[in-house]
């Protein structure tokens, strides 16, 4: 009995040893068909070497006989996606870079860098970290660009850098995210009301309001800051996630025409649900960090009563609804910024302007997600960090929005940038909170569909297969729906050849497979209460996880070629 287990235990391994090697083939066709076309408006994505430890999971699997997860996993490693950079030194990131880049280079593809080393990353959550301050900084993306050199790159720069601005973490010390709902008024025409088209994480929130988008009353529907208390029930493994950590706090800085405080919730994409993160917000209104400006005084003036009354019909005093502009003060006075917040801008700008000068470097801004900030609130960012010397900007990076949702905010991104080049006030843009009819009304009338005159976008598709998770109503203190949530599966493959004139590419940013971090969702931990394991910190292999993506992916992954005409 001893000697047949023996046996069969050796030739299980002969054929997991044997099998592996043969699985890669035909996986990797598999995975990374869309992104094979030679044609000269495809661009062929680079595949970076698997994690050591994701190759580890693979083999324990093919050892135990589980072939289809073995393959599938390695089909997803194999897969074109973004190589991440940060808290490396100068020195060494030029090396990285440099081997990167040659390797692509060498192979004819074109490799995807996601740069992640601003100071004050994370507003000090679960990836925390970046350079020591704004001349580091600048060295560190000087090491960069000479290791890329004169060789194509395309650049995913700063993830969350602008949609989580230092002002955002001034009233939160951990950056949590949780989904904000943009809720319409009373007053709103019936056709901007939301419809079904709008994200599902836009429809969780339900609690205390915290902030108020000041928008046009017809046009526009203010957005609504709420913290997650009521959360409906969770739908099947179908759903997604947010953002990276981040906290709900409102910009202590903005420029007058800078727009009030945007949702935030949480995280990687479309009109997709939102989870809340702050908005900045308008010159009228005090910062979080701030004290409020003195209101104008109530008092007004009126007839003393020891004096006659006036002949004339019509008393001379003031309306008491609407005080002076003397007395609300000079609404025209730009808001100082914070020091933080405006050494971010200069940061972002240095980083635009030192990559985009080699040539063949194309550079993309943090833009958040659908369910994040309104358009209103990203478009100022983004015009501040230099996005008119930027390619364009990204979408969803580590998030998990739809890809139909991230598509429609990227284009009303895109149009809202067009209007405000044109001199128009970006509180004015559609929103992705206004029904699909009113804003395309919107676009008709101020944005001429030409896409060469405006920019473009690139989104993360790397575990948006399900959308964004929905937690089960009072399972936890905080939901951190970006942070590992469960069932979530791979999206869209990696490719350029995406069918829209403004989306650039459809890429896999966040690496399947990485942990967001601990996920302790409020409480003390050290479980993270949904998934009841202790999770892995930021950016280190997490296997449990790594499998939901194979199992749930959409569309799912092929892991044996299949012979055509059968």
């Amino acid at each position: 009995m001893r000697k047949r287990r023996k046996i069969l235990t050796v030739s299980t391994a002969v054929v997991a040893a044997a099998t592996l090697p043969l699985l890669i083939s035909p996986v990797v066709s598999a995975a990374a068909r869309e992104d094979d076309d030679d044609s000269s408006r495809t661009a062929r994505l680079y595949a970076p070497p698997p994690d050591r430890d994701s190759y580890r999971q693979v083999a324990r699997l093919a050892w135990r006989g589980d072939f289809r997860d073995s393959a599938g996993l390695l089909a997803m490693v194999r897969t074109p996606q973004a190589v991440w950079y940060g808290d490396e030194s100068p020195e060494r990131v030029e090396a990285l870079v440099r081997r990167t880049t040659r390797s692509a280079d060498m192979q004819g593809r074109l490799p995807v860098l996601a740069l992640y080393n601003i100071p004050g990353r994370d507003c000090g959550s679960y990836s925390s970290g970046g350079a020591d301050g704004l001349a580091a900084y600048e060295a560190w993306i000087d090491a960069v660009a000479e290791g890329i050199g004169d060789r194509e790159v395309l650049i995913v720069l700063e993830p969350d850098s602008l949609s989580l601005l230092p002002s955002d973490c001034a009233d939160e010390s951990n950056a949590d995210q949780t989904a904000a709902e943009q809720q319409p008024t009373a007053e709103q025409p019936a056709e901007q009301q939301p419809t079904a088209e709008q994200p599902a994480e836009e429809q969780l929130a339900a609690g205390q309001q915290t902030a108020v988008e000041q928008q046009p009353a017809v046009e526009q529907p203010p957005a609504v800051e709420q913290p997650p208390t009521d959360l409906p029930p969770l739908p099947d493994p179908g759903a997604s996630t947010s953002p990276p950590a981040a906290s709900a706090a409102q910009d202590a800085a903005q420029s007058p025409d800078a727009q009030s405080p945007d949702p935030r919730l949480p995280a990687s994409e479309d009109p997709a649900p939102k989870p809340a993160e702050a908005q900045e917000p308008s010159g009228l209104e005090p910062s979080a960090s701030q004290p409020p400006a003195p209101e104008p005084s109530a008092e007004q003036p009126g007839t003393l009563p020891e004096l006659p009354p006036l002949p004339t019909p019509d008393p001379v005093t003031p309306d008491p609804v609407t005080p002076d502009a003397e007395d609300v003060g000079d609404l025209d006075t730009p808001v100082v910024e914070d020091p933080e917040t405006a050494a971010r801008y200069s940061e972002i700008n240095y980083a635009v302007d030192a990559l985009t000068a080699l040539g063949n470097t194309s550079v993309y801004l943090d833009a958040g997600h659908a369910g994040w900030h309104s358009v209103s609130s990203i478009v100022p960012r983004l015009i501040k960090a230099g996005i008119d010397r930027a390619t364009g900007f990204a979408l969803n990076v580590s998030h998990y929005q739809t890809d139909p949702d991230s598509a429609w905010y990227g284009r009303l991104i895109s149009s809202c940038l067009a209007y405000a080049d044109e001199g128009g006030d970006p509180e004015d843009c559609a929103d992705q909170s206004w029904s699909r009819r009113h804003a395309r009304r919107w676009l008709h009338a101020h944005v001429p569909d030409e896409p060469g005159r405006m920019k473009h976008f690139v989104t993360d598709t790397s575990r948006n297969g399900q959308g964004p998770w929905a937690p089960r109503a009072g399972a936890h203190l905080d939901a951190q729906s970006w942070c590992n949530p469960p069932a979530r599966g791979l999206g869209r493959r990696p490719t350029t050849r995406t069918g829209d004139a403004l989306l650039d590419a459809a890429l896999w940013v966040k690496t399947p497979g990485e942990s967001d971090g601990r996920c302790l969702r409020g409480t003390d931990g050290p479980l993270d209460p949904v998934r009841g394991t202790v999770n892995p910190d930021a950016g280190e292999w997490f296997p449990e996880q790594a499998l939901e993506l194979v199992r749930y992916a959409e569309p799912s992954v092929e892991v044996f070629r299949r012979t055509h005409g059968r």
